[in-house]
């Protein structure tokens, strides 16, 4: 079955990074802490066919671990205890990912890879494991599907599913793999109404 992966990261901040741009000296650098992604099947019925999530110890610039900041914590619920009990190296927590997309290409709501894999990879020093090739940005096939321009600009990740008023498990804000559902369950919608076709996700 030909299949694509929905993926979302998680990425560190203190409290006011995002309209500071990550520039202030007290802001981390946007490093991934969570990675979550869905599996979905792009025939026969378009079934979401598996599901995952990896924690990642993030580092800074000298190999260091980024402490969890008590405001990314009430943010996206993760905890500094998770971070040491299942965070894996972002090496390999991205080999894990390549292995359970088996060779599908990833599509995320924006552009994760350029704003987190390849800015967590630089400082990491290692080398990206998936080439920029298998990546592209999911509101393409949102507007492939008739959603609105003006929409698509205000709609975040995890509001898509209930703008759509879907029935869905709940699901959370900023945890990766709940945004990468919400998009997910949409794109599955849409798949199944016919609005939006297979061969938007090319080949």
């Amino acid at each position: 079955m030909k299949t694509a992966i929905i993926f979302d990261c998680e990425f560190l901040c203190v409290k006011g990074s995002q309209s500071r741009f990550w520039c202030a000296a007290i802001d981390p650098d946007p490093v991934i802490a969570q990675i979550g992604a869905v599996k979905i099947g792009l025939d026969d019925g378009f079934p979401i066919l598996e599901t995952f999530k990896a924690y990642v110890k993030p580092h800074d610039r000298h190999g260091a671990r980024y402490p969890i900041d008590g405001f990314f914590t009430d943010l996206t619920g993760i905890t500094e205890e998770q971070i040491n009990a299942d965070g894996k190296p972002l090496a390999a927590a991205l080999d894990s990912l390549d292995r359970f997309s088996d060779g599908a290409n990833f599509w995320s709501w924006g552009k994760d890879e350029l704003n987190m894999v390849a800015i967590s990879c630089y400082v990491e020093g290692i080398q990206p494991p998936i080439p920029a090739f298998r990546f592209d940005n999911a509101v393409k096939l949102l507007l492939a599907a008739g959603m609105p321009f003006e929409d698509l600009a205000r709609t975040p990740s995890s509001k898509l599913a209930s703008y759509y008023g879907l029935e869905h498990p709940d699901l959370k804000r900023h945890d990766a793999l709940d945004d990468a559902l919400s998009v997910a369950y949409t794109l599955q919608f849409l798949l199944k109404s016919g609005k939006l076709k297979p061969a938007a996700f090319g080949t």
